[in-house]
């Protein structure tokens, strides 16, 4: 702003016109007595409510009854309906731990092993208890015991084997699967467990790095039953 246009005398004039303007606005109330204000609330009840708002009001409060006695009736059916619920989920459940089957499975897919290798491993477990495989399996991995294997195998292992072989590798996978097997079998409430079937398949083989190499992969399937029904089949 400059010098010109700048007037302090003008600008003051100004700003007490505007308060003289408010201060005439407004209006000075005297304050009500505490007489005077109970003459009021008398006059109010002599006079009364209208029968519109009487109605209404006596309306809101039939409908907050109404709302406070369904809730009051529908909590306790609710909380004993989900009681129910969960005590019939707790005799599923029981029921289900109670069943027991007669069999166990384990299957391994695409096993990176060989399927000549593991058709010896399944007959040198067949018809053994699974503890007693895992124990005979874990003997192999120390060299202590031999898996005897038939065909043109190079090395002969053992007293009274035509030819053996240590595949720790494919001994390795065996073990797994069979602690699996024994968590099924305990899961369904098999007692004293054999290995009825072993079952070796040759897999898919992928080529390998530049389709020169064929891998090797195997299907395996091992299965487990009681033996009280073993020896009942077998008479």
């Amino acid at each position: 702003m400059t010098e010109k246009n700048y007037n302090q005398q003008q600008q003051t004039a100004k700003t007490m016109q505007k308060q003289e303007k408010a201060a005439s606005q407004k209006v000075e109330v005297a304050p009500i007595s505490k007489e005077e204000k109970k003459e009021i609330i008398k006059d109010i009840e002599k006079g009364g409510v209208p029968e519109n708002v009487a109605k209404r009001e006596e309306k809101i409060a039939e409908e907050t009854e109404k709302k406070f006695e369904k809730k009051e009736e529908t909590k306790p059916e609710e909380k004993e309906t989900k009681v129910e619920q969960k005590e019939e989920k707790k005799e599923k459940k029981q029921e289900k731990k109670i069943v027991k089957k007669d069999e166990a499975v384990v299957r391994g897919v695409s096993l990176p092993i060989s399927t000549k290798t593991s058709a010896a491993i399944c007959k040198f477990i067949r018809g053994k208890r699974i503890e007693r495989a895992i124990a005979d399996l874990e003997e192999v991995l120390k060299f202590k015991r031999v898996i005897p294997m038939t065909g043109e195998i190079p090395h002969k292992k053992g007293k009274g084997i035509m030819s053996g072989r240590y595949p720790i590798r494919a001994i390795g996978y065996f073990i797994k699967m069979l602690k699996n097997l024994q968590a099924n079998a305990i899961v369904n409430g098999l007692e004293e467990g054999i290995i009825i079937e072993a079952i070796p398949n040759r897999a898919s083989q992928p080529y390998g790095r530049g389709g020169a190499i064929r891998r090797k992969r195997t299907h395996v399937k091992i299965k487990v039953a009681e033996k009280k029904l073993i020896s009942k089949e077998k008479k």
